[in-house]
């Protein structure tokens, strides 16, 4: 996937870059609700470990020895499963640990812009004013979501620890989707990439590594344990948000996003991601029985315009 093949916004590349957002802010709900149920980062492990055992049924050739198998390319997939897998969820699952679900979302919604600094400092894109006009009405959607319509409330918004964990995985996310859209000749041979699930697999199957060992480290510590007492709380529902995380967060939205990357690249696909806010906010209203805000109006309309313009050749 040298580069995008079409950069026009049909509504089949619509409906799959918006599924990636959709399920994100559900992911970044339970995340929330799991606090204190299970450590974050073994949270990360335990859901790539559930979508690893999906996966394999599915394209476990590419994981066999051999030339056709993923280890030609081990420095490759290794790379993209530290940031895709292993960093970037649970950098989310740590920051909701002393911020909510909107707050965390809303930061990350800051992703097209180093989406567009990252593609002009290491790619060599151009970022035109259109894009830049995007970014501008994506993220004004985004504060009149965080503010709910009230400017004057950013004079007491207080950022917390959670608020820059969740900035450096927006980062390391738009570094993995730059990754995906412009490999180096050979990274990514046509066999492996031309399969989805033999795709993800290679990248789940280092990515479980990283969380491995990243959990490994929590574990490190996590304060001593009372006599008969557990660190995790087994039952259904971890159980229940186990199998969401895995199936819905992990393997659809990565599907979804890289077959999305793959159409119009990663600095449009990057506008899409500022609609996680917002579905959070939805989320968390439903949740607790409060109906949406004509502000929820106003940043969904400014951040569907802020991609209807940069997507504008």
């Amino acid at each position: 996937m040298s580069a995008p093949k079409d950069s026009r916004l049909t509504l089949s590349t619509v409906l799959l870059l918006m599924t990636p957002p959709l399920l994100w802010a559900g992911n970044a709900i339970v995340g929330r609700v799991m606090q204190g149920v299970v450590p974050p980062v073994t949270l990360n492990f335990l859901r790539w470990v559930l979508a690893l055992a999906l996966l394999l049924p599915l394209a476990g050739w590419v994981v066999r020895p051999g030339d056709r198998g993923m280890w030609p390319h081990w420095r490759r997939f290794t790379l993209l499963g530290l940031l895709g897998v292993g960093c970037y969820n649970a950098l989310q699952y740590v920051a909701l640990k002393t911020s909510t679900p909107i707050n965390v979302t809303l930061v990350a919604a800051s992703m097209p812009v180093w989406m567009l600094l990252l593609g002009r400092l290491f790619y060599g894109v151009a970022i035109s004013r259109l894009a830049a006009l995007g970014a501008a009405l994506s993220i004004a959607g985004v504060v009149v979501v965080l503010t709910r319509g009230e400017l004057d409330q950013l004079r007491a918004l207080q950022l917390v620890p959670g608020d820059a964990w969740v900035l450096l995985a927006a980062m390391l996310w738009s570094w993995y989707s730059w990754l995906l859209a412009r490999p180096r000749p050979g990274e990514d041979p046509a066999h492996i990439k031309s399969d989805w699930a033999a795709f993800l697999l290679a990248q789940v199957l280092m990515g479980v590594a990283w969380s491995g060992l990243f959990a490994a480290g929590e574990w490190l510590t996590l304060p001593p344990q009372p006599v008969g007492g557990s660190a995790i709380q087994w039952g259904w529902p971890l159980a229940a948000a186990l199998v969401y995380v895995a199936v819905g967060p992990s393997l659809l939205a990565y599907r979804c996003w890289g077959a999305g990357v793959a159409r119009v690249g990663p600095a449009m696909a990057a506008f899409f991601s500022n609609l996680t806010p917002l579905f959070a906010a939805l989320m968390s209203a439903t949740l607790l029985g409060e109906p949406p805000r004509l502000y929820h109006a106003v940043g969904f309309m400014l951040i569907v315009g802020g991609i209807l313009v940069s997507s504008r050749r």
